[in-house]
């Protein structure tokens, strides 16, 4: 993205004020506002007619269209990123989302600094896939104990399969992969993955927490004073 070819977003939500604050938000991000609409069935249109570069997709939305749906018809016949909004977070609503295959998924209330994250790792999944499409398989990169990352497909291997991790841990592979067995910053970390440099330091190491109970503990490994590395 840049100034003179900021991303185009559509906003779809039928809250009329938080559509408004959305279109601030993004507007201060240096996003430009392809448009906003509060039915599936007009997102559709939309989609058709200006083909956004994203989309902020309520699930809930006035009109026959419920979000999932309007999201899997976008997807099917335009490709275009989603990032789905909902104040729900039963395995019902997130089954019926992940089913579409989006780019991102927000539990309302969030704060900017989540949206802006979303954002900008949802561009940059759809840049490497769009690429990868062009050119030849690249080889994941190798990292210790039987641990490999593809960031074409944005995931993380053992042994050849992937394993489940949630958008945010798996931006944190992401950053720590660029340059396995380099330190990168805490500050660097909470500012690439939460969009906050000065966030609570806590959300961070609650992170790395997890991701130990799920992976070989000594894959992350904590710099002292300095921030994490991954183990090559």
């Amino acid at each position: 993205m840049t100034s003179e070819h900021p991303l185009k977003v559509l906003v779809v939500e039928d809250e009329t004020i938080l559509a408004l604050q959305l279109k601030l938000s993004l507007q201060r991000f240096g996003f430009s506002i392809s448009g906003i609409k509060a039915k599936g069935e007009e997102a559709i249109l939309h989609a058709k007619e200006h083909s956004p570069d994203l989309i902020l997709m309520d699930i809930h939305l006035q009109g026959n269209l419920q979000g999932t749906q309007a999201g899997a018809l976008i997807w099917e016949r335009y490709r275009i990123p989603i990032i789905f909004l909902t104040s729900y977070c039963d395995d019902k609503t997130l089954k019926e989302a992940m089913a579409c295959e989006p780019y991102g998924y927000l539990i309302k209330p969030f704060r900017e600094g989540e949206l802006k994250a979303t954002l900008q790792a949802a561009w940059n999944k759809h840049c490497r896939l769009l690429q990868h499409s062009k050119e030849s398989t690249k080889a994941p990169t190798a990292l210790g104990f039987g641990y490999a990352f593809d960031s074409l497909g944005a995931q993380l291997l053992w042994e050849g399969k992937a394993i489940k991790l949630t958008g945010n841990e798996i931006r944190f592979f992401e950053i720590l992969s660029e340059r396995p067995g380099h330190t990168v910053s805490f500050e660097v970390l909470l500012d690439l993955i939460w969009g906050e440099s000065h966030a609570d330091p806590t959300r961070l190491r609650n992170l790395v927490y997890r991701l130990r109970q799920k992976l070989h503990p000594a894959l992350i490994e904590n710099v002292f004073e300095a921030g994490y590395r991954l183990h090559v």
